[in-house]
């Protein structure tokens, strides 16, 4: 008999700024979630909103249009250099926690997403379950497909696909993570993560940052020795649209897949990039795990001096140490050599070839 997930340790939080339309598509996606055991605890850190987001919010709860949920709705004004997403996520992921801790729940579990996504109905549970072998678990973004896509654009996403998953393919054949096996997805953003309370407390809590502030977390939390998980059955549709409410974010990149179809390049790294680097992580992993007195001396072989290594820190274990030690050399690395979306499908591939065929 399967045991269902305990939801009475989570909640999940979601910054919203203008987000009257899409925003009860998603209370309604997370009202319909399966196999949990008890109301599903939502803040919503409604910021600088302008649209009737607020009404819309509370129409619902009035209605009883949400009854599966739990909604805490916080309006915010957020002012100056505090006006972005960045600060938005960190106060409602700090609510969620807050609200967490007065509950006495000691082993709470934190999730994101964005107000303009849609979950699937298993999202939570999926989630909780990745969590029990994980620290932190990536949601897989799937494209929404809010009317008819032009079949250029579908088959633009799908080489996107293939070249992020052949970049994954080399990671397996170079140095397999073992805490994040195949099959995995390459995605960890604020669309969707999950992250128990304790280890975003230790980490500081999400830099609050005016676009990446998804990124920096994970980094933060990798730094802090924590195994990230991108597993397959925790998925987020995102919305395709290419007027966003952050520069840099999904929105932007959707604008320029777009523009590629008006005859802009796409450009990636180059295959030989990814090598490099799967291997110099390989090395420091390696490193990590010689003998002390070995230690430096396998460190000053890949660039890293006694500063270094007194910057560094104790690191838990090798994924704190790889993430730590890798920022510095790659602070130091000449900029990554890109060539068209093609050209480096073809390069991945072969180099794929060439490493099975050597091994």
């Amino acid at each position: 008999m399967s045991v269902r997930p305990d939801l009475a340790r989570g909640v999940v939080c979601i910054p919203a700024r203008n987000e009257a339309e899409r925003l009860p598509l998603l209370l309604t996606s997370l009202d319909g979630q399966t196999g949990l055991a008890a109301p599903v605890r939502v803040v919503v850190l409604a910021n600088n909103c302008t649209d009737g987001t607020v009404a819309a919010i509370r129409a619902g709860q009035e209605s009883g249009a949400w009854a599966a949920l739990d909604i805490r709705l916080i309006e915010a004004t957020l002012s100056g250099t505090e006006a972005h997403v960045g600060t938005a996520r960190r106060r409602a992921l700090d609510a969620g926690a807050d609200w967490l801790a007065a509950d006495g729940v000691a082993d709470g579990v934190l999730l994101t997403t964005d107000a303009d996504a849609r979950l699937p109905a298993d999202w939570i549970a999926a989630n909780l379950r990745a969590l029990e072998r994980a620290d932190v678990v990536g949601g897989r973004l799937i494209i929404d497909g809010d009317g008819d896509a032009d079949p250029r654009l579908a088959d633009l996403h799908a080489r996107i696909e293939r070249y992020w998953a052949g970049v994954r393919r080399l990671e397996d054949l170079l140095d397999p993570p073992p805490y994040d096996p195949a099959p995995r997805h390459g995605d960890h953003t604020g669309a969707s993560l999950a992250v128990p309370v304790s280890l975003y407390r230790a980490v500081g809590g999400l830099p609050p940052l005016p676009c990446g502030e998804d990124n920096a977390l994970v980094g933060l939390l990798r730094a802090h020795g924590a195994r990230l998980r991108h597993c397959p059955d925790v998925r987020v549709m995102v919305s395709a649209r290419h007027q966003g409410r952050v520069s840099g974010g999904m929105a932007t990149e959707m604008a320029r897949r777009a523009r590629v179809l008006d005859g802009e390049a796409y450009l990636l790294p180059e295959a030989a990039h990814w090598q490099a680097l799967i291997l110099r992580r390989a090395a420091l992993r390696r490193a990590f795990h010689v003998r002390p007195e070995a230690q430096a001396a396998a460190c000053a072989h890949l660039g890293l001096g006694a500063d270094d290594l007194a910057v560094l820190g104790p690191c838990p274990n090798d994924i704190a140490f790889v993430e730590r030690a890798d920022r510095i050399l790659e602070s130091r690395a000449a900029p990554a050599r890109e060539c068209p979306l093609d050209r480096a499908l073809a390069e991945l591939d072969a180099l794929a070839v060439s490493l099975k065929a050597a091994a």
